[in-house]
């Protein structure tokens, strides 16, 4: 029997919209995509997930990465509050769940620089029971780590246990843990996949 629902934030919870972001500050096309490849797209936004690098660190890799584009990459990640957008589902689809008895936690990559710039797309938080952002425990997702922290902090079973992410290498990391996991492509679909598990 299922007791936790357990979801990933960006792109699940919320729309992660880096790249019409990036398109919205006027940029080439080409520019866009150097730009995409040399700050979301780089190792180093994963370790900046992980909390290991603060933003001097981040910013200056970033900028390794396609050093002639140094104002543009510095200009994108000033403020990454842009990137994140609220998902209007988000809250009635917590609120539905706990109603029902459901614990609703959050497994999420996050850098401490995204939560506190997106602070407007993560209005659903008060509505959770908890959960674990990346760069508070220094690991990122697909680590099993992770996983097993959140299992362990919030004493779960991992077969009474579903968690939601977008990304597959995630939900197959959750699976090889012997929890029940959902591919999330659209609202409508990853809710119809976790109605059939409760």
């Amino acid at each position: 029997m299922i007791k936790t629902v357990i979801f990933d934030i960006g792109n699940v919870l919320t729309h992660f919209n880096w790249q019409d972001y990036i398109k919205s500050l006027g940029f080439s096309k080409e520019v866009c995509k150097r730009v995409g490849l040399a700050t979301v797209e780089s190792r180093y936004w994963a370790e900046f997930d992980r909390g290991v690098m603060d933003e001097k660190e981040l910013v200056d890799g970033f900028v390794s990465m396609d050093p002639e584009l140094e104002d543009e990459i510095r200009l994108t990640v000033k403020n990454v509050s842009g990137m994140l957008l609220k998902a209007d589902y988000a809250i009635p689809w917590i609120e539905e769940l706990k109603g029902r008895g459901y614990k609703v936690l959050y497994l999420s990559n996050f850098s401490d620089k995204s939560f506190r710039e997106c602070q407007a797309a993560l209005d659903f938080l008060p509505h959770m029971d908890g959960g674990i952002f990346s760069y508070r425990v220094k690991l990122i997702k697909p680590d099993q780590a992770i996983y097993r922290k959140i299992l362990s902090e919030y004493d779960l079973i991992p077969g009474e246990t579903v968690f939601i992410d977008d990304t597959m290498p995630n939900v197959e990391t959750a699976r090889s843990l012997g929890m029940n996991a959902i591919h999330f492509k659209s609202y409508k679909q990853a809710k119809r996949d976790l109605e059939r598990m409760l």
